[in-house]
C-alpha cells in the first residue's frame, strides 16, 4: 500500500538525511513530503513534494521559518491519500497531518529527539537566546499535545528514549540508526578526484579526526584539545558556521590543524580509515559518524553521555570519556593501543542498515499497518 514519508528538509549532510535515505529504501513506493529539498540528487527518483515554505525567502533560514512551520505541517496536501505516514522528525515534522476532512491515516514517527531547543536547551544554545525562551513554554503544550496523535514512536537511542518520556509522555521502542558497514568496510580510493587523492596523501602520517556540522554543540574543539593534549595532528572535516571560529582556534593550537570542508562520501571514508583516532566529544542523540568510523576499523573517542555510549563499546571500539579533561584525553591515548581493526568492525554489525531495515518494518506491522 503506498505511504507517505515525512522529513524536516532535505540537506546534502547529516545523519537525518541518511536514515531518511533508508527509509525511501525500505519504502520504495511511498511519496517523500518536506518543508523544502535542497538537494534534489538524493531522492531523484522519488516523487518528493515540497512545501510552500520552499518558494519563499523563508527557504533555509530556519529560524525565521520556525513559526510557519506549524501550520505548514497541520495542512498537507498529498495528490494521492496515502494508507500510512512515517515521519522522521527531530524538530516539527511529527506534527504533519492530512489536509481535507475524512479519517486520519496511522502515523509512525521516528523520532532522532524532541525538538532540542525547545525542551532541553541545555544541549543546544539555539534555546538559550530570550526569543527561544519566550516560545518555548507554548511550543512545548503544542508538542506535547500533537504528540499523542502518534499510533507509535520509536527513538535512535534509550538516551532519546528518556527524554521523550518527560517531554511528550509517550512510551516508544528504540530503534537504532543504521550504518552501511559495507560500503565503510572497504577502500573508496578509486571513487576519488584527483584533487581529493592528493589532498589526502598530503595529511600527515598520524593524525586524529573530528568530523561534524561546524555547529557549537558538536564541541569540535574537543578534537583540537586531544591533539594538543597528545602532541598529535588534528583534521576537522565537514562545513557550518563556526568554520571561522575553528579555524581561529586552530591557529593558536600547539599542533596542525588541517581543515577538509565538505568532503565527499568516498574521501570521508578515507579520512576515517587513515585516523588514527576519531574525536567525537558531542552529547549526542545517537551518533551515526562514530559508527561509520568503527566500520573502517578505526576507534571511537566518545562521551559516557549520549547516544553514542550505546553505539562505542567501552575499551571494544573505542573509550568513552566522563569529562575530556587533559589527563583522561592523554590516558585513553594510551589505552587506544589494545583496541584492535576487528573488533572495531565487529562491533558495528549489529547497526547495519540491514538490520534496521528488518526492524523498521516489524515496528510498523506489528501496530496493525500492511505494507
Amino acid at each position: 500500500m503506498p505511504g507517505l514519508i515525512v522529513h524536516e528538509w532535505i540537506e546534502q549532510y547529516g545523519g537525518a538525511e541518511k536514515v531518511a535515505e533508508e527509509f525511501a529504501m525500505i519504502f520504495p513506493d511511498a511519496t517523500i513530503a518536506c518543508l523544502w529539498d535542497d538537494y534534489p540528487k538524493r531522492f531523484a527518483q522519488r516523487s518528493v513534494i515540497e512545501s510552500w515554505l520552499s518558494k519563499t525567502p523563508l527557504r533555509r533560514r530556519k529560524a525565521l521559518a520556525l513559526p510557519f512551520t506549524l501550520p505548514t505541517w497541520r495542512s498537507l496536501k498529498i495528490p494521492e491519500r496515502p494508507d500510512w505516514m512515517l515521519c522522521s522528525s527531530h524538530l516539527f515534522a511529527h506534527h504533519a497531518k492530512l489536509s481535507g476532512a475524512g479519517k486520519q491515516v496511522p502515523k509512525y514517527v521516528y523520532a532522532y529527539t524532541p525538538a532540542r531547543y525547545v525542551w532541553n536547551p541545555e544541549l543546544d544554545d539555539r534555546g538559550n537566546s530570550r526569543a527561544a525562551r519566550a516560545i518555548s513554554k507554548p511550543l512545548q503544550t503544542i508538542d506535547r499535545a500533537r504528540a499523542q496523535e502518534a499510533t507509535s514512536i520509536a527513538a535512535v537511542s534509550h538516551y532519546v528514549g528518556e527524554r521523550i518520556q518527560n517531554a511528550w509522555l509517550r512510551d516508544c521502542e528504540v530503534i537504532h540508526p543504521p550504518v552501511d558497514v559495507e560500503y565503510y568496510s572497504s577502500s573508496k580510493i578509486a571513487l576519488l578526484t584527483p584533487v581529493e587523492g592528493d589532498l589526502l596523501e598530503s595529511l600527515p602520517e598520524t593524525f586524529v579526526l573530528g568530523a561534524s556540522r561546524f555547529v557549537p554543540y558538536k564541541r569540535l574543539d574537543g578534537a583540537i584539545a586531544f591533539g594538543e593534549a597528545n602532541q598529535i595532528p588534528v583534521v576537522l572535516a565537514g562545513s557550518g558556521p563556526q568554520e571561522s571560529a575553528l579555524r581561529e582556534l586552530a591557529e593558536s593550537a600547539t599542533v596542525p590543524v588541517r581543515f577538509v570542508v565538505r568532503p565527499s562520501q568516498p574521501l570521508l571514508r578515507e579520512l576515517y580509515a587513515r585516523a588514527w583516532a576519531f574525536i567525537f566529544p558531542a552529547v549526542e542523540d545517537f551518533g551515526i559518524m562514530p559508527l561509520e568510523a568503527n566500520a573502517t576499523g578505526t576507534p571511537v573517542i566518545a562521551s559516557t553521555v549520549g547516544g553514542t555510549a550505546e553505539s562505542v563499546r567501552h575499551g571494544v571500539s573505542g573509550l568513552l570519556l566522563e569529562s575530556f579533561s587533559r589527563s583522561e584525553m592523554r590516558a585513553a591515548a594510551s589505552a587506544l593501543e589494545a583496541i584492535t581493526f576487528e573488533n572495531c568492525r565487529k562491533q558495528t554489525e549489529r547497526f547495519d542498515r540491514h538490520v534496521f531495515h528488518s526492524e523498521i518494518k516489524s515496528w510498523v506491522t506489528s501496530h496493525g499497518t500492511t505494507l
